[in-house]
């Protein structure tokens, strides 16, 4: 009788410590949701493209770094749909129309980015990894946001050809978005290592 008891209240405890867990990283989840939200309000304008610079990039790499692929993805979905139910989480607004616009590449790109990163960085410790990680979620981000923006200026009439397409959507933000994944590397490590402590 006793064994019993004690094993339904060890299954017990490890239900709650379950259900704690869980809730943390929902938590944790939702908060870098939130903070790709002001990362978006962070932005400044160049003359000669719709894509604006921002620190969305940023975030959605310490997003991969710090949370892993699974939950990093999940925030940047959580984002995705603040912003679709019409929440102005967006750098230029929110609903489902943004996602049909210049910078509807760039948008779709974040969960998959944050997947990669978080993919490559639970692979190593450290700096390096973490580095590698980042570098290779930009790519990811460009990925997206080039190919869709060559769509959007088919069908807008712009036209243009790849080399347009890349002078307004790629090599322009190569350098910043380069200082971003470095900092986010260098950030992420201690942000990953209180995570995991709680």
């Amino acid at each position: 009788m006793r064994d019993r008891i004690t094993g339904l209240l060890v299954a017990e405890a490890a239900q709650k410590t379950a259900l704690q867990r869980l809730a943390v990283e929902l938590a944790a989840a939702t908060a870098f949701a939130a903070l790709t939200a002001v990362g978006a309000r962070i932005q400044f304008h160049l003359p000669f493209t719709p894509v604006p610079v921002t620190g969305q990039v940023f975030c959605v790499l310490l997003a991969g770094c710090v949370l892993g692929s699974r939950l990093g993805f999940v925030s940047q979905v959580q984002y995705l749909t603040a912003g679709v139910a019409g929440l102005p989480v967006f750098a230029l607004g929110g609903g489902i129309g943004f996602l049909l616009g210049p910078t509807g590449g760039y948008l779709v790109g974040f969960p998959v980015a944050a997947l990669v990163v978080g993919a490559i960085a639970q692979r190593g410790q450290g700096r390096v990894w973490s580095l590698a990680a980042c570098l290779c979620g930009v790519t990811a981000i460009y990925l997206f946001g080039a190919t869709w923006y060559g769509v959007w200026r088919s069908v807008t009439g712009a036209g243009g050809g790849i080399t347009a397409v890349l002078h307004e959507s790629v090599l322009p933000f190569i350098g910043v978005d380069a200082a971003k994944a470095v900092l986010a590397a260098v950030v992420a490590v201690p942000l990953r290592r209180r995570l995991s402590a709680i």
